[in-house]
């Protein structure tokens, strides 16, 4: 976008009550920001939803004033800015209702075409949790994922970390301006973490550090990649709310269960146990729900075995997949009448007896 185009989108952005679900509307109604700013206010006012509070501040000079110190700020430290409607944008993020207007990014980040997995938890993580977070970044590590988090303590800074150590690229997303990180203790990994990828967020250098920023930046995270997982959480935590945004996107979530007893795996538990989340025991467990193949020509021969024993569910997925031929894993979660996360660990075990095979789209088959 020009500079001009990036000064009003800014303006508007700075406008009390206009979120990014109001500025999108206005500024598909109008064309730009620039219209929307140059409009009547009698015109703004027979848009549907549009009032007077919401426009109340809109015309107040003082927005194309601090759109200028903003963008002299990010010119000085030579930060990449997305606008929702460039190709450049993150194309998950794009489809978002409420996902920001504008990204501010430093670093190389470079997430088209990319397999992307956001890992969120508890800050309290414990070392068994740091154990299972490295190990499955490093058993993921074939199929090359993006790795995002929140750049926060505990799991955040376990999966930038372990996502860096194996080479991978990785993005923070911060709940504050590029003016600062936080907290001040991860400063010594942005160098790291700037090679192996960068920084994210809709945040301006002027904006208050707010705890309910963290709110808002989570929408990010769930939004920018295809699955979110859970290492670990308590009963309630900002996890927990990121999984349930990533579910309203309609995006994979995975959570990782712990024994009935450990606080730390109180939120997942209940994730898995109402059904919001696939239950992670294995790093295989994700590119097998995802559906991810490894880019290369050569796959593993699945061999079928002779005389194969199967336990009563897996009979009924079998007979099932045997009357219909090819049927996706949600199809066959319903028409058998189980949850999915338990449908997919039972095809995982019917696929290594080598009774069934997974295709393209979720789609799986009898050998």
């Amino acid at each position: 976008m020009t500079e001009n185009d990036l000064l009003f989108t800014l303006a508007l952005q700075h406008v009390p009550n206009i979120g990014d679900i109001t500025a999108k509307k206005l500024i598909s109604h109008c064309g730009s920001a620039e219209a929307v700013l140059m409009e009547k206010k009698h015109n703004l006012l027979k848009i549907d939803g549009i009032g007077n509070i919401t426009i109340s501040e809109l015309f107040k000079p003082n927005h194309i004033k601090e759109a200028e110190n903003e963008i002299a700020f990010i010119k000085a430290n030579n930060i990449k800015v997305s606008y929702f409607q460039d190709n450049q944008y993150p194309e998950k993020l794009r489809h978002c209702i409420d996902g920001p207007i504008l990204l501010f990014q430093t670093g190389n980040i470079n997430i088209e075409k990319q397999r992307i997995i956001s890992i969120v938890g508890t800050r309290k993580i414990t070392t068994s949790g740091i154990a299972f977070c490295e190990n499955l970044i490093e058993q993921l590590e074939p199929y090359n994922p993006v790795i995002v988090s929140g750049f926060a303590y505990g799991t955040d800074i376990a999966a930038h970390k372990a996502a860096i150590k194996n080479n991978l690229q990785t993005i923070g997303c911060l709940a504050h301006g590029l003016n600062q990180i936080y907290p001040k203790v991860h400063k010594k990994y942005m160098t790291d973490t700037e090679r192996n990828g960068g920084f994210l967020t809709d945040f301006w250098s002027t904006d208050q550090f707010d705890r309910n920023n963290f709110l808002k930046r989570n929408r990010i995270i769930a939004g920018i990649s295809e699955a979110t997982i859970v290492i670990e959480s308590a009963e309630k935590g900002g996890s927990l709310v990121t999984a349930d945004i990533a579910n309203s996107y309609n995006r994979d979530v995975f959570a990782v269960p712990g024994r009935t007893t450990d606080s730390q795996s109180e939120g997942c538990n209940n994730l898995v146990k109402h059904q919001k989340a696939h239950m992670l025991t294995t790093p295989f467990d994700v590119p097998y729900i995802l559906n991810w193949e490894l880019e290369t020509n050569e796959k593993p021969v699945v061999q079928k075995q002779l005389f194969v024993e199967l336990d009563s569910t897996e009979k009924v997925i079998y007979n099932y997949l045997k009357e219909n031929e090819k049927e996706q894993l949600d199809m066959i979660a319903i028409n058998c009448k189980m949850p999915i996360f338990k449908v997919a660990s039972v095809l995982l075990n019917m696929e290594l007896k080598g009774v069934v095979r997974p295709l393209p789209g979720k789609l799986f088959e009898v050998v």
